[in-house]
């Protein structure tokens, strides 16, 4: 008897010895297609956060990506691949009412290159499965599958659907593999004389065989001739017959890569002009069923749109939309046509239709406008109750893509999220988390739904999957101690898929990233993501930026694991990106008006420019501060102006900064000249020029600031006690300053978006900062935003009042 020995071809992985050795573990586990068909978005370091306003309580403008956008290959298929969430360019497709700048953190974010992505595809070229298990597998607790949704529901809603798409759920009535031998053999004999209603006929009857058959007539050397033919009669096939030969490759399970089907996009696009709008819709979704991308079709479709839109029904609409998505792109003049015919249909749509649109309008990233998407999320608001899970998760999606803080809509998944997490899947959980924390909503019970859930699923957790989750939480600040089980189960979850950080490293980064955020530091996955060979994977990516988050995981590292002695970037590298980003910083965050203006006063207030520096204390954490050094008696001291181009490392920490020495023969005060008298006594009702009216000594407070606009109702009377507080001659006594004692403040200017939305909490990478801060010896000082904001329109004397308060009463 033959023995036939099944042999599956492992990629070698030539950077990471240790990734070689798990991929070859995870093969029977983890051996299935990265199939994330709902999205096209990825992570690219989202640590970047924008200003902005909120009105109405329905905006949030901030240009934090979590992941990066790139446009896909088009030689991949529509329905598979990992990369899906990646998406294009938000300074190409941002909506208009996006704020474009960080005004206080350096950006961030994972930028994507022009290089194609030239990975391949080998969904169609994989060896069978193992037949032989090993023991422990076979011994393993049987894993409960993970939720299936369907994502062609909608189609469900209208018998309108029938005439423009392909219902998957009602196979043909099956012939028997006699009657399949029988049309096999009948095209060995007619051969060349066949006609194209033949072989149209041939290909349909073929189709209708069950499904465990497909593989032996696809491999069927009759088979192939068939397909031969019936490309010599392409030209002669009319339209229905064409439609019909390309419904029987969908049944056939035709592989997308076939070389034919090639052939069939050419001649279908060649035809596109002949076909009406239903036709060319149906063409559309046969299609996006076999899984082939077809971007010379869908060009014409789009084309063909333009002089079909008053034939465009609500279905037609929904149908268009849903082909857009799945094809990853949307021509920029179909997209106000599109929003005119979506706000025309909007309220006609059925829940799951709500769905399907924003699902395709996230896939595509298709950008609408401020009102549009309000509308849009409105309306599934009102029907979100009779939704599915999938359809809620597509909104979610949506909001996420458009930055748009829609209170009511949130305020409902606040309730709907916690009573439909124990019945929903991995990617459902994770697009869920992961909008909340881009749009910085953390509500503990949504979070609480999720975190209860997600341990159960862990084991179908892809890489992405898990290290979404991580980055989610994290950012949102979710306490390790609220779900014990979250944060190791994810964690473990990474470990399980080490095999796809060879191929995905960016996935690595961003779990760890988001562990860091509360104080998570897995030795063995850092090792992992430090090591040369990584790093070397890592910065050779085409597609993603991954130095910047190296260089925060390798400073957090060397702050918060003082007894690590694993591998660590090296000096070459952390120069390189502290000097990139102090680069950036000082053409766009310190320039700033807010910050300026902090700096300007201080120095008012402190005796001049050498005692505020304006840098990055903590480079790796991507932000500025201003730093002010007093000694043991409460005295500010030069700041050594070296500091103002260092940046620390583990060889210049602040702890081993060595300050200048003398201070006592320095001028460490205001001068007081009669022009700063005058500027200080000046008051909205009066200003005096020739003498300072001093007034009886009266009690500074702050007050909550009413809607952002008043912090002071008047201006500040000049008091003895002021004036003592503001202005310190040189020739005060100062006591030696002890070394030991010196306090280093970091004074920062803080912005709304380092906040989950309306709280004070901070997210996630601005609470390690400040806890970083700490442990590297500062003191940190915020000028919040609703304090500094209206200040900056307050006089000078009011703001050196705000600020001597802030250093010295710590208010």
């Amino acid at each position: 008897m033959a023995t036939s020995v099944l042999c599956r071809r492992v990629p070698r992985l030539r950077c990471l010895p240790g990734l070689k050795r798990d991929a070859m573990q995870a093969q029977n586990l983890h051996d299935k297609p990265e199939d994330d068909s709902d999205e096209k978005k990825g992570m690219k370091g989202v640590l970047q956060h924008q200003d902005g306003s909120s009105q109405r309580g329905y905006r949030l403008h901030y240009n934090p990506s979590p992941y990066p956008r790139s446009l896909l290959n088009i030689e991949t298929t529509w329905s598979q691949g990992d990369n899906e969430e990646d998406e294009p360019c938000l300074s190409t497709l941002a909506p208009s009412f996006w704020q474009q700048s960080n005004r206080y953190s350096v950006s961030c974010s994972r930028h994507l290159s022009s290089t194609k992505n030239t990975l391949l595809d080998l969904a169609f070229n994989k060896s069978p499965e193992p037949e032989i298990q090993s023991l422990s597998q076979r011994h393993r607790k049987p894993i409960p599958p993970d939720v299936k949704v369907d994502t062609r529901a909608f189609h469900k809603c209208r018998a309108e659907y029938s005439s423009i798409s392909l219902d998957l759920n009602q196979q043909p009535s099956p012939v028997e593999w006699e009657k399949a031998l029988q049309l096999l053999q009948k095209v060995t004999v007619l051969k060349g004389s066949m006609k194209p209603s033949d072989v149209s006929g041939f290909l349909l009857e073929l189709s209708h065989l069950h499904p465990d058959k497909m593989l032996l007539v696809r491999n069927d050397q009759r088979f192939n001739m068939l397909l031969r033919y019936s490309v010599e009669n392409l030209r002669l096939f009319t339209l229905f017959q064409l439609l019909d030969v390309l419904q029987a490759f969908v049944w056939l399970d035709m592989p997308s890569a076939h070389t034919v089907l090639e052939l069939y996009e050419v001649e279908l696009s060649r035809r596109a002009s002949q076909m009406n709008l239903h036709q060319l819709l149906l063409a559309a979704d046969l299609w996006r069923c076999i899984g082939k991308q077809v971007p010379q079709f869908l060009k014409h479709l789009y084309e063909s749109v333009h002089l079909y839109l008053g034939q465009v029904g609500t279905p037609e609409l929904v149908q268009l939309l849903y082909i857009i998505g799945e094809g990853r792109h949307c021509p920029k003049d179909l997209i106000h046509p599109l929003e005119r015919l979506l706000m025309r249909h909007l309220q006609h749509l059925l829940p799951e239709e709500v769905g399907t649109v924003c699902l395709g309008l996230f896939k595509s990233q298709t950008s609408l406008s401020e009102v549009a998407v309000t509308r849009t999320v409105d309306k599934a608001h009102s029907v979100v109750e009779e939704m599915s899970d999938f359809a809620v998760v597509n909104v979610m999606k949506f909001l996420r893509f458009s930055y748009l803080f829609h209170r009511a809509w949130l305020q409902a998944m606040a309730q709907e999220v916690p009573r439909r997490a124990p019945g929903m899947g991995v990617k459902g959980l994770m697009h869920v988390a992961l909008a909340c924390s881009a749009l910085h909503y953390r509500n503990d019970n949504m979070l609480m739904g999720i975190a209860s859930r997600v341990p159960s699923v862990v084991p179908h957790c892809r890489s992405k999957d898990s290290s979404k989750l991580l980055w989610a939480f994290g950012t949102l600040g979710f306490p390790p101690v609220e779900s014990p089980n979250l944060y190791p189960s994810l964690t473990e979850g990474l470990r399980q898929r080490k095999a796809e950080f060879h191929r995905y490293p960016e996935h690595l980064l961003t779990g760890l990233l988001g562990l860091a955020f509360v104080s998570k530091f897995p030795e063995d996955l850092l090792e992992l993501a430090l090591s040369p060979d990584f790093v070397n994977l890592a910065l050779k990516s085409t597609q993603l930026e991954l130095k910047k988050d190296l260089y925060t995981l390798d400073g957090s590292v060397a702050l918060e694991l003082p007894q690590w002695t694993g591998p660590r970037l090296s000096r070459e590298l952390r120069q390189e990106v502290a000097e990139m980003l102090w680069t950036f910083a000082q053409s766009d965050v310190c320039q700033k008006p807010e910050v300026q203006e902090a700096e300007s006063a201080l120095k008012d207030l402190l005796g001049g420019e050498n005692f505020v520096c304006k840098r990055m204390i903590l480079p790796h954490t991507r932000s500025i501060d201003l730093e002010v050094h007093l000694d043991a008696a409460g005295q500010p001291i030069p700041v050594n102006q070296t500091l103002c181009t260092d940046t620390v490392s583990p060889d210049n920490s602040p702890s081993k900064q060595v300050s200048h020495q003398g201070w006592g023969q320095m001028n460490i005060g205001v001068t007081l000249t009669d022009e700063l008298l005058l500027q200080l006594t000046s008051t909205k009702r009066k200003k005096e020029k020739e003498a300072v009216t001093v007034a009886q000594p009266i009690s500074l407070h702050r007050v909550e600031p009413d809607d952002g606009d008043k912090l002071f109702d008047t201006g500040v009377v000049l008091t003895r006690d002021m004036t003592d507080l503001l202005t310190k001659p040189s020739s005060q006594n100062v006591a030696p300053r002890d070394s030991k004692r010196t306090e280093k403040l970091a004074v920062q200017v803080c912005n709304r978006n380092h906040f989950c939305s309306q709280s004070q909490q901070l997210l996630g990478l601005h609470a390690m900062k400040r806890r970083q801060l700490r442990l590297a010896g500062y003191r940190v000082v915020e000028l919040s935003h609703q304090e500094w904001f209206p200040m900056l329109r307050k006089s000078r004397a009011e703001k050196l009042a705000y600020l001597h308060g802030k250093i010295y009463s710590g208010q």
